[in-house]
């Protein structure tokens, strides 16, 4: 990927409890950033604490262009390392239409989204014709539990959650 200017959505690790005030650094540099997180009950002291813990440990995901990325790990001090392709042996770009379902699955149902690493899944594309997901695509997956749509994000997580086998239209990829 050449460094053209164009803005392109990254993933980054970081270390463990610091994804929310990354989050905040990103903000404060005006950074467009995404940490899914989900409503908690905490021990603290002897008593139960609602807190908003990250659904995916150690992840961030910011959208700035290569350039602008580069200089937040290296020239201010964000102390976040990109996600590199193994493909391609550069920073993995998420795709924005991968992150756009991605955040709306997540931010929706977070109580009712299962998010786990990556593993290879293929079944019928599908996308989402109504309801609160509407436009959402993924894979399709039916189990005795019920029908469940798969979303990815790039080659590093899968969210899983339950649908309406009603509201699931095929989406044929190779029709333009």
């Amino acid at each position: 990927m050449i460094d053209d200017g164009t803005v392109h959505w990254f993933a980054a690790r970081t270390r463990r409890g610091q994804e929310l005030r990354i989050r905040e650094n990103l903000d404060r540099f005006g950074v467009s950033s995404f940490v899914p997180t989900v409503r908690s009950l905490r021990q603290r002291g002897g008593r139960k604490v609602k807190a908003i813990v990250p659904l995916v440990p150690n992840m961030v995901f910011l959208r700035a262009t290569k350039s602008d990325a580069c200089s937040l790990a290296n020239g201010r001090g964000i102390p976040i390392y990109y996600i590199i392709d193994r493909s391609t042996s550069k920073m993995l770009v998420v795709p924005d239409k991968q992150m756009d379902d991605f955040i709306r699955v997540v931010s929706e149902e977070p109580d009712t989204v299962e998010v786990s690493n990556f593993i290879p899944y293929r079944g019928q594309k599908v996308r989402i014709s109504s309801g609160r997901l509407e436009g959402v695509e993924g894979e399709v997956l039916t189990s005795d539990g019920g029908t469940f749509i798969i979303v990815s994000v790039g080659q590093l997580l899968n969210a899983r959650i339950k649908v309406s086998k009603s509201c699931l239209v095929p989406v044929n990829r190779d029709v333009l």
